[in-house]
């Protein structure tokens, strides 16, 4: 039996509907009845990393586990591991960030998942790190100003970044959870080219079949985006993961995909494809919207 927590964000939703039928599956969520709107038919436990004992009763009888935490604060993994240990499990499949790699990174989000990353080593599972780029799917953010004004505003849109399909990330946790081989490994995610905001936009354009603008955020600007939506330590973070970008520091492309799964990443234009629905078609506004500069 398989853990999924974080089942409503992105990555692990596509998690769960990428498990083989007939697996039995629990999701962990702080709030049930959202997870039970979008897995119906999936066993849902509340479960809180500050709860100890909802932590047990998550983690009872499971055999693996898929970890999501986002708060860069506080002790959640530690809290998770150690429940984990308690409960038997034998393996962890955690996600982390490629960020972790890159040399001059050393804003709080990054630090943090390399502390996390550390932990889980030298916790006495079995362990696997996936470590993503930025995810396609934060191009969801541009949504409401492409359908409002057929525009998209980003900041640095020539620096290039080999962001991948959640998918792709969640096909690769699959095989981790379920296979053998991969205790021990950490595996560095990509889509099969790196690509920057305003290729993003043109290739939406064509699929609309109308050209998109493209205007570009001063720096300023992106941080009073990112201000309104996150707390100023984490708007500062990403804006120095936008300054890596920039140089260059994400545009390098692996295949571990295609090594683990067995078949090339899925690109931009597939998973816009699969997605164009969200830029024609006001979605419902409570809906997760995972951008990112």
């Amino acid at each position: 039996m398989i853990l999924v927590t974080g089942g409503t964000g992105m990555v692990g939703r596509e998690v769960v509907r990428a498990l083989p039928a007939g697996l039995r599956v629990r999701v962990m969520a702080r709030d049930p009845a959202k997870a039970l709107g979008v897995f119906p038919g999936v066993e849902v436990v509340a479960g809180d990393y500050g709860d100890r004992s909802s932590l047990a009763r998550a983690l009872e009888g499971m055999c693996a586990a898929f970890l999501v935490t986002t708060r860069v604060d506080g002790d959640d993994d530690a809290r998770f591991v150690s429940a984990a240990r308690a409960a038997g499990v034998g393996r962890v499949v955690k996600l982390s960030a490629a960020a972790v790699l890159d040399s001059g990174a050393d804003d709080l989000i990054t630090r943090r998942q390399r502390a996390n990353e550390d932990l889980l080593r030298g916790c006495g599972l079995q362990w696997t790190l996936l470590r993503p780029r930025a995810f396609m799917s934060n191009c969801l953010s541009w949504a409401g100003s492409v359908r409002r004004e057929r525009t998209v505003r980003a900041l640095y849109g020539t620096s290039p970044n080999a962001c991948v399909d959640p998918r792709d990330i969640a096909e690769v946790a699959v095989r981790a959870l379920t296979e053998e081989g991969h205790a021990g490994r950490a595996y560095t995610l990509t889509g099969p080219r790196a690509l920057t905001a305003a290729d993003q936009t043109r290739e939406l354009g064509r699929l609309l079949g109308t050209p998109l603008r493209f205007e570009e955020l001063t720096p300023d600007e992106a941080r009073a985006a990112l201000s309104d939506r996150w707390p100023p330590p984490v708007a500062e973070a990403l804006l120095a993961s936008a300054e890596r970008q920039k140089a260059g520091a994400k545009a390098r492309v692996e295949d571990t995909v295609e090594m683990v799964t067995g078949r090339p990443a899925r690109s931009f234009r597939r998973w816009a494809q699969d997605h164009i629905e969200a830029f024609t078609a006001a979605p419902d506004e409570s809906g997760t919207r995972q951008g990112t500069v």
